[in-house]
Order: structure tokens, then C-alpha cells, then sequence
């Protein structure tokens, strides 16, 4: 080993990404056959937010192993993974596909193949390698739940349903109990069966607080900021900027929000098909901004007191670190078309949008409370601080209730313009509704949205409604929440005032 890979590993093990790319580059620079040093490279540089030269550092070290020979594989197999981490999905099936091809006894590989396939939307393909990696590791019982949620995307419901019920009768983990249950939940609800969906649910809920994935996530982070933002946060802060022209940067993005599930990722679809938007799918390139206020001012305190504080060469230094990191992401074709942040749970962040971009727009999706509540106690999303609220059924009403109210008092304080975009009309009237929003955004209707699915089903998105988008509209969506209207009763003390302000009153 060199001795620039063992600084760059210190550097990484001491978690700062920076100076282990500076090694790592060096390490390469001396060895540019080594594929370790250029994999570890590759690694550093997603985790700093150069995602286009980080995945191609991956695919290259992936390359490299695979041309010496199957003695390579193991350490392939960590590349894959690195891939589908960072969204690089296609690269990823295609270096699985090889190293299925050179050592098809590879269970891990075959396992990796399923999940990037089932993350394009290639649910039979996925069953396929998902098969062969129960054959060859018939232990490992998670590639059981995943089997069955392929057979769900693949609308193989009785067989998802006879797979799981067998699985859950055998001993399994907290997260397994947890992930299984979800899953059959989704199963039973494609069969019709909606009072054993509902028991399946929340017997999800009930083992997820034993879950490591979610005892190590804090509850009160986010009430907690909201609490302090809707405090601090009112018109003569947000609008402090306003008409500023900030020398060198370009215009700000339109952002795309709301709670999950409720809409955002259809819309992200169907916009991305215009020839003159591109859309960042949950990119999260708000990270990068409250990294950089954090160096400019690391002492602790409010978010709202560190704003107040902030010069205008401040301002102009946050918003040049959010194009920097989406041209990292995406690189500069992206600055050449009007811009779209979608990242659902950006809503929590609305009032630190307003402040540094003050040129910003805001699209915000609504959906039937119901409906979103349902869906959001349905589906299985990565764990995170915001998500965690959603595996109990009384506390997804709970955390809607808290993230929409914050939403309506902010939006009357925020300078940028908004506007709110109804689900259900997006579904029933499609082209008129998408029509209102390009005309928000200063852009003409083009003929290429209608054909929005056949775009999506060729590209990685990363919501849970990937399959979904895939398609045409369809209606099936609207009101499903009727189909559990007994388990409403505990909840729509909280849920009624939002029915009755967006108006979904029966």
C-alpha cells in the first residue's frame, strides 16, 4: 500500500472527505492501475458532493477488477453497492451484470442485480436474479422480502403474499419482522384485503422502535426546528434580501415541496420531461448550504439568530456552495435549463430557501390528508429523522399535522412567490393543471409531458412512487384512503382541519 492510500484512509477515517480526496488523488496519480486507490477516490469524492467524477472513479475501479479475473469479484461487490449508494444505478447493473456473467455462484452479486433492476422498474428481470440469489443463499432472509416486494411491483400479489406469510412464521430480526410485515401490508392491499393490511401495518409499527435503524434516530429533532423557525422566522427576515442582485451567481431554483407522498414525485416526472427543465430528484443540495453557514458561523445557536448575522458576500458565498454542489451532482447541463429542487421535505427548510434565494419560486403539492396519511403509514422509506414519525399510525397524523401548519404559517411570511398545486387535479385534469405550473415558471406548454412515464421508466428515481411515475396517469390513487375508513376514527380529529381548509370535506 502507498503511502498517499494510507494517508488518504487516515484522512477518511478521521471523516474529513476533503483532504482523503487530496491523497487519494496523489495515490492515483502514482498508480493509476490501482484500482483500490482509485475506488477509495471515488468514495471520497461522492462524499463531498463531486457525484459525476465520484462515480466514475467507481465504474473505472470496477472495470479495472473486473478485467484481472474473478479474483477481483469480492471487492467488486462493495463497488456495486457504492453505485446504487449514490444513484448511479445503471452503472451499477451493468458492472453486476458482468460479474454475474464471469462468476454466476456469486449470490451477493446476484443480489445487487435484483435491487438495481427493481430500482428501474425492471420488476421480472430483478425476480430473475432475485431467484437465483435465494438458490445460492438460501440463509440470508431478507432476499425473501425482497422477492416479495418485486412480486408486488410485478402486481404478483397472491405470490408476495404466500412468500411472506411463510417468511414471518420462521425467526427473524426486528428489522426483518418489520420490513416483512410492510411489505406484506402492500401485498394484501393489492389483493383487496384491507383489514389484514391494516393488522399488518401496524404490526410493522409495533417493532419498529426495537429497529437499530430508528432506536439510533432522535424524535425531536424536527418538531424541535420547526418550533424554533415558526418563532423567529417572519416577513422583515425572509425578505431581507429581497431584489438583491448578487454579482456572479446565477438565478435561483424553483423548489418542489410538500409532505410525502403527496405528490411531488409525479410532478417531478412530468416537468422533467420539458426540453427546457431539468429536475434534481431528492437531491438534498440544501445539505451543502447549511454546511457552509455552519463554517462561516460555527458557533451553536438559532438558525434564524445565524441568518440575521449573515452579510450579503455571505449570502452570495451559500448560494455559489448550492451550485457547486449540484454541478458536482449533475454537472453544468443542469445550469442551462430552469432548475427544480425536488426534495419533498425541503418544507421544513421553506424559510431558509426564502432567506438565500430570494429570486427562488415554491411549488407546493396537496394532497388529501388521508390519502397522504395512508400512504405515508403504507410505504417503506429510508430511515431518517423526518420518516421515522410515519411506522405509528396516530403519530404519521401527528407529524403531517405539525409539518402543514408550519407550512400555512410560513407561507404568509414568505416574500418568494408560491404557488399550491392539488394532487387529485394533476391525476383528473392533467394537462391544464401542468399548464398553470409552466406558466408559473415562465415556460410554454410542450406536447413531450404527456409522454412523461415512458422518460421515467428509463431513469433511477429514488422515491418510493418510482414505479408509479412509470406509468400513465391513472385514477386508482385518488380516495384509496376509503378502503380503511374504520381506522380513521383515532385520527381525523387531527386530520379534519386540514380536510376541511383544502377542501376534501365529503
Amino acid at each position: 500500500m502507498s503511502d498517499y492510500l494510507k494517508r488518504g484512509l487516515a484522512a477518511a477515517n478521521a471523516r474529513n472527505p476533503v483532504e482523503a480526496v487530496q491523497w487519494f488523488r496523489k495515490a492515483v496519480e502514482e498508480s493509476p492501475s490501482d484500482s483500490t486507490a482509485c475506488a477509495w477516490l471515488g468514495q471520497a469524492l461522492c462524499a463531498i458532493g463531486e457525484r459525476l467524477e465520484g462515480t466514475a472513479r467507481l465504474r473505472q475501479a470496477g472495470d479495472t477488477m473486473l478485467d484481472r479475473g474473478k479474483g477481483e469479484i469480492p471487492k467488486l461487490v462493495e463497488i456495486v453497492a457504492q453505485l446504487q449508494q449514490w444513484g448511479d444505478v445503471a452503472s451499477a447493473i451493468a458492472l453486476s451484470q458482468r460479474a454475474a456473467g464471469a462468476e454466476p455462484s456469486n449470490g451477493r452479486i446476484q443480489q445487487l442485480l435484483a435491487v438495481g433492476l427493481g430500482q428501474s422498474n425492471k420488476a421480472e428481470q430483478a425476480l430473475a436474479a432475485c431467484n437465483a440469489a435465494i438458490a445460492l443463499l438460501p440463509e440470508e432472509l431478507m432476499l425473501g422480502v425482497l422477492q416479495a416486494s418485486l412480486e408486488i411491483d410485478a402486481k404478483r400479489f397472491g405470490d408476495a403474499k404466500s412468500h411472506l406469510e411463510a417468511l414471518l412464521r420462521r425467526p427473524l430480526t426486528q428489522l426483518q419482522q418489520f420490513r416483512a410485515n410492510k411489505e406484506l401490508a402492500r401485498a394484501l392491499d393489492g389483493l383487496g384485503e384491507y383489514a389484514p393490511a391494516f393488522a399488518a401495518l401496524e404490526a410493522a409499527g409495533a417493532v419498529s422502535g426495537s429497529v437499530p435503524e430508528f432506536q439510533r434516530l432522535d424524535p425531536r429533532i424536527l418538531p424541535a426546528m420547526i418550533a424554533a423557525n415558526r418563532e423567529a422566522f417572519d416577513r422583515s427576515l425572509l425578505g431581507r434580501w429581497a431584489g438583491t442582485t448578487f454579482a456572479g451567481a446565477r438565478s435561483a431554483p424553483t423548489f418542489l415541496i410538500g409532505f410525502y407522498r403527496s405528490g411531488t414525485t409525479l410532478t417531478g416526472a412530468v416537468l422533467d420531461a420539458h426540453p427546457e427543465i431539468f429536475v434534481a430528484d431528492e437531491a438534498d443540495l440544501l445539505f451543502e448550504v447549511q454546511r457552509e453557514l455552519q463554517r462561516i458561523d460555527p458557533a451553536p445557536g438559532k438558525l434564524a439568530d445565524k441568518l440575521a448575522r449573515l452579510t450579503q458576500d455571505h449570502v452570495a458565498r451559500l448560494r455559489s456552495a448550492y451550485w457547486a454542489r449540484a454541478r458536482g451532482r449533475f454537472g453544468d447541463d443542469a445550469e442551462r435549463r430552469v432548475f427544480i429542487d425536488k426534495f419533498t421535505m425541503s418544507t421544513v427548510d421553506v424559510g431558509l430557501i426564502n432567506f438565500i434565494f430570494p429570486d427562488a419560486k415554491i411549488v407546493f403539492m396537496v394532497r388529501d390528508p388521508r390519502d397522504v396519511c395512508l400512504s405515508c403509514f403504507t410505504q417503506l422509506m429510508v430511515p431518517t429523522p423526518a420518516t421515522m414519525h410515519l411506522h405509528n399510525w396516530k403519530s404519521t397524523a401527528d407529524f403531517y399535522a405539525l409539518v402543514m401548519n408550519w407550512w400555512a404559517h410560513i407561507r404568509e411570511q414568505l416574500t418568494v412567490p408560491w404557488i399550491e398545486i392539488r394532487y387529485e387535479e394533476a391525476v383528473t385534469d392533467f394537462e391544464p393543471t401542468y399548464s398553470k405550473i409552466l406558466s408559473f415558471l415562465g415556460l410554454a406548454w410542450d406536447p413531450a409531458l404527456t409522454q412523461f412515464n415512458a422518460r421515467a421508466a428509463g431513469k433511477f428515481i429514488s422515491s418510493p412512487s418510482r414505479n408509479q411515475v412509470a406509468q400513465p396517469i391513472y385514477a386508482s390513487s385518488l380516495e384509496r384512503w376509503r378502503n380503511y375508513e374504520p381506522h380513521f376514527a383515532p385520527i381525523m380529529q387531527t386530520l379534519t382541519p386540514f380536510v376541511r381548509a383544502y377542501d376534501y370535506a365529503d
